[in-house]
């Protein structure tokens, strides 16, 4: 995103609607202690969601225009290539360095197509740090990305791994999630997979209608009709009996507010998307 920067720089007046829209302060430089703030704030404030996906004629984009109008000025949420670009122009404004990686993810046994995920990274005084705010298993914090040790986070135990030169390999108790491509990329490149996601007959996708977000508590999601919340006592999962329910739902959970006349169609379900978003 670096070399892009002048032209996609956040005015004040955004970073402020933007700190406000995830609950965080202003930080005074931009220091490991300042992005362990905005990304825990991000994460907690700001939903993984598709609702876009099955909602006749709306559009997906990833202009930094389009991102901050969905993301901030109507307080929705997105995937992996709007939450983390978003983020990344949030933080580039506040004075940090931000690079794209993109990824693949691992699921069913096998790592997927290139560039099915997008994350950032940081750089912090010599030191890099992954931030991911838009994948259903990210971590709360910013992972280190020199070492593979296990690091603590509440949403669990992550390791970043190398298994091969060039490559970030992400664990989760450990588990495979995800592997980077060390070499940094443009938003651009993402458009095709932002058209495949949106129009393949098999994306997990369209076969999905998820909304869901981490709390203090543990998580609450709305899986196509079914709201579950889980906190440490275990889970609880209510039918959603219409659409009067299903909006309700969506805007005390997520601050998320449906047009009636713009309800998402719900989709077949496809459980491969239950394992990306831990909703189980």
């Amino acid at each position: 995103m670096t070399e892009e920067r002048t032209k996609t720089m956040l005015s004040d007046a955004m970073v402020d609607a933007y700190l406000e829209r995830i609950g965080a302060r202003r930080p005074e430089k931009a220091d490991i202690h300042a992005l362990r703030h905005l990304q825990e704030r991000h994460v907690l404030s700001v939903p993984f969601e598709n609702i876009d996906y099955h909602v006749e004629g709306a559009e997906l984009g990833l202009e930094r225009e389009f991102l901050y109008d969905k993301i901030v000025t109507r307080r929705r949420g997105g995937g992996c290539y709007e939450l983390n670009p978003s983020f990344g122009h949030l933080l580039e404004a506040l004075g940090f360095s931000v690079e794209i990686l993109a990824g693949q993810v691992f699921l069913g046994g096998a790592f997927g197509a290139p560039l099915c995920h997008l994350a950032l990274r940081v750089r912090l005084e010599d030191q890099d740090w992954l931030v991911d705010v838009g994948f259903g298993k990210n971590s709360r914090f910013p992972l280190q990305t020199a070492s593979a040790e296990v690091q603590k986070d509440p949403h669990g135990a992550y390791q970043v791994t190398r298994p091969e030169e060039g490559f970030l390999q992400v664990h989760l108790n450990g588990n495979v999630q995800y592997r980077l491509d060390e070499r940094p990329v443009r938003i651009g490149d993402f458009y095709p997979t932002l058209w495949w996601y949106r129009s393949a007959p098999d994306s997990v996708f369209l076969h999905n209608l998820i909304c869901s977000m981490q709390n203090d508590a543990g998580r609450v999601t709305v899986n196509g009709r079914e709201l579950t919340r889980t906190d440490e006592n275990g889970t609880v999962t209510t039918l959603l009996a219409d659409d009067a329910a299903l909006r309700a739902a969506y805007e005390e959970n997520f601050g998320i507010v449906i047009d009636p006349a713009a309800m998402p169609k719900q989709p077949d379900v496809d459980p491969a998307i239950r394992i990306i978003m831990q909703i189980d």
